[in-house]
Parts: C-alpha cells; structure tokens; sequence
C-alpha cells in the first residue's frame, strides 16, 4: 500500500519535496496509518513531518486517547501539537449543532497548529468510504452539481492522501504493520446522519451494487474533473467595497447551467466559502433574477444578502446600512454641514461661475429664502430641465442606477415651491438666473460623499 500512496501523491502532485507537512492524528485506524504512511515516506518525499492532536472533551475516554496519540508520535519522533478544547460548551451557547462546532473548531486548530509548526501542508486523513458517505450526505441535502464532487485530493493546504484507498486496505495495512489504533464510540451514534448513512443506507445500497463505494467515489472524482474545467471559463463581476454589483442583462444572457456556477463562484467570493450553502439558495436567487426591475427585491440567505436593485444583482455578507433621512432650514447665504460631513455653500452673487455636477445656479429673485435642504420623500418630483412635465425622484434614482440605501443621503434642495435640485443628478427647469438682470443664487456641495453613482 505504501507504494500506491507514493504513486498516487507523485502523480497528483499533492506533496512536493521540501514541504512540511501536518498531520491531524486523533488516534482512529484512519489517522494512525496515514502518519505511520507518510513517517516511512518522508524521505522519498523529502518532507518535514509534523502531526497535532485536538482533544474534544466530549467523552471520558479522551484524555486517554490523548495520551495514545502522544505515544504514538514519540516513537516515531514526530513532533506533536495538541490541544483540549470543551466543544460541547460551545454547543451549549446556541453556536451550531455538535457536527458543525466540532468541524469549525477542529479546522480552525489545525490551520493554527500548522502556522506555528510553519507547516505549509494539513493532511487529513479521509479515505473513499468517507468519499462515499460524504457524497450521499450531500444528495440527502439536496446538493448540486458542484456538491457531487465531494472532497477533493487537495483543496488549498489541505490533502488527502488516502482517498482512494478502502477502510478494509487501511485496517490491512495496519494489521500487517502491527499497529494499534484507538475506536470512536460516537462513530456508533445513530444521532448522527453520517453514521447512518454509513451503517445502514450503504450496506443496503450494497446489496444492490456490491461495488457501491467505489462507484460513488468515481462520480465524485469525475464531478471534481467537470467542476475544475467549468471553473476556467466562469466569469464574475470582482468584489468592490465587499459587493458584487452585477448588471441584471448581463447575468441573464447566460445559459441557466453556467448562470448557477457562476451565482455560486460570486457567493463564494462575497462570502470567503460556501458551508451552509445549498443548491436551493442558488435556485432561489435565480428566481429573483426574472422579478421586473425598478423595486427592490431581497434574499437573505445563510451570512449572505442578495437583492435585485433596479437593473442590477447584488450581493454582500449583509444588508448595507441605510443613510439616515435629514432636513435643514437653509435660512440666509453660508456654510451648512450635512450629516455626512460634506458642506452645503449657499452664496448670493452678481456674476455666473458655471454650473457642474456639484454646482447649480437659480434667479435669486424666484427662489428666495428660507430654502430648505432635505432627503428625499416618496412622491417628491423634479420638472427635469429637457423634459415636459415633472419626474418622480424615485426614477431619477433609479436612472442612476443609486443603491437604495444611499438615497435617503442625496441632498434635495426645496424652494420656490418645488425641488430645485437633486444634488449631484438633476436640477429643475427654469428659475436660471437672467444674465446682468438678478442676483444669482449659488449653491455648490463640497465634499460630496456620493461615490457609487453609477451615471
């Protein structure tokens, strides 16, 4: 067996000479045989070898088996980090179920371990009845596509030696080598799916394919084979100020198969990974996908918020924080803060300096104080200059493609009975000011912190 390792970690490139490598050792028959494997390979191989050790807490027994996997690593002069840490406390505190906590602390412990052992390498000891369990864990969930490549051979620092291998060539191995390994009881949990699915649905599905797991195992290679190629030709909007913002036309277009790979590569970049993730919320935002623009319509999903806004998909870990609505009396010429630390100049002035996407100009005579500068209000309207009739500010927002939660922070300038500018987007027809015949009345925001219009 020793040789089908080596064969299989040269021709997949999982291991490279001068790596250094940990590897997780709970003491079970899977664990002890890949760091019995990879001591006697790391010569050939050229490796540092390094193993740790997390103890749970949750049975009696495992200070016990601690102590095994202590002795285990002292014979064979491999360098141990270990660490006891009362996952069923966390459980206690409504932090997930037994599964996930115990999954999330074990990952986090081992990422740790291997910085400080300046490890580069994690390596896991799952085998292809763990491939087989884990891909029908999967379909039971409702998984897909994506999902039915299972575990990979390598995924990021993490290996898995011995994936191809089957528990009975591992306990042969073990057998042959005359090494001792320490049981789970939990492994016997009927509580845990897992373990029914390995106790009880795969010896059924064994009586109808004796071969099953090996089956199952070559789906999951072929689909990680399939995921891999469809990755290369996926195209994503980047992340920005942690957002995609992707035009709905443009996600539209796509064919609904590579549409569903690419809304999962986009999840995965807004949220760092896809756990907890199912292929119903990939379906359900692609249902939100055909609503009509010009509202907003909003998922939120598993640490991930998803809404259509006007013509647009955006995706962000959470909802974005609305701007707070604001009204101020503008009372005589000045300098007026506004709640987003830009500043409002008003001036009256005899000569025209020219207006700008930040400066408007009115007939001081027809727009005359007390003015008022506030956030829009729904059924405010604008007379746009080059339009007949007034326009709702709602679609000049839309127009400008504005993320619903910035608009109560767009500046409104009231006078003369009507809006006279929608700072930044529009100002109103008529009120300019007659040259050499009134006095001009300047407005100009300085500090705008309207940065994401999309004009």
């Amino acid at each position: 067996m020793i040789e089908q390792v080596h064969g299989l970690i040269l021709r997949l490139g999982l291991i490279a000479p001068g790596d250094r490598v940990l590897v997780a050792v709970s003491g079970g028959a899977d664990s002890v045989a890949l760091l019995h494997l990879l001591w006697r390979l790391r010569e050939p191989l050229g490796i540092a070898l390094h193993a740790a050790h997390l103890d749970h807490g949750l049975r009696p027994e495992s200070r016990e088996e601690a102590r095994f996997v202590r002795h285990l690593c002292e014979g064979l002069s491999v360098a141990l980090r270990e660490e006891r840490v009362p996952v069923g406390e966390q459980v206690a505190t409504g932090r997930g179920g037994l599964e996930q906590v115990a999954r999330d602390i074990r990952h986090r412990f081992l990422r740790q371990a291997a910085q400080r052992a300046g490890c580069n390498l994690i390596a896991l000891g799952h085998h292809r009845g763990d491939q087989a369990e884990t891909l029908l864990l999967r379909l039971l969930r409702g998984t897909g596509p994506a999902g039915l490549a299972a575990m990979r051979y390598r995924s990021g620092m993490l290996v898995r030696p011995l994936l191809e291998l089957s528990r009975a060539e591992i306990l042969a191995y073990l057998q042959a080598q005359e090494l001792s390994w320490v049981e789970d009881p939990s492994n016997r949990d009927e509580r845990f799916t897992r373990n029914r699915i390995r106790n009880e649905v795969l010896p059924l599905l064994q009586t109808f394919n004796p071969r099953i797991e090996e089956g199952l195992a070559r789906l999951a290679q072929r689909m990680a084979r399939e995921e891999d190629g469809w990755n290369q030709h996926l195209s994503v909007p980047p992340l920005v100020d942690g957002e995609i913002d992707w035009p709905l036309n443009d996600i539209r277009q796509l064919h609904p198969g590579l549409r569903d790979r690419c809304l999962r590569r986009a999840v995965q970049r807004v949220r760092g990974d896809l756990r907890g993730l199912e292929q119903k919320h990939i379906e359900a935002i692609g249902r939100l996908l055909v609503t009509n623009p010009g509202g907003l319509k909003e998922l939120h999903l598993p640490g991930m918020w998803v809404a259509v806004d006007g013509r647009r998909l955006r995706l962000r870990k959470a909802p974005p924080p609305a701007a707070a609505p604001f009204d101020m009396e503008i009372s005589a010429p000045g300098e007026y803060v506004l709640p987003d630390g830009s500043v409002l100049r008003v001036a009256l002035t005899d000569k025209s300096r020219g207006e700008s996407r930040w400066a408007a100009e009115f007939c001081a005579a027809a727009a005359s104080f007390p003015l008022r500068i506030r956030s829009w209000r729904p059924g405010d309207r604008i007379r746009p200059v080059g339009m007949q009739g007034r326009k709702k500010i709602k679609d000049v927002f839309l127009d400008a493609r504005l993320p619903r939660e910035q608009r109560a922070g767009i500046p409104l300038l009231i006078g003369a009975g009507q809006v006279l500018w929608v700072v930044g987007l529009r100002r109103c027809a008529g009120l300019r000011p007659a040259p050499g015949h009134s006095k001009i009345l300047r407005v100009v925001l300085d500090g705008a912190k309207i940065e994401t219009l999309r004009l």
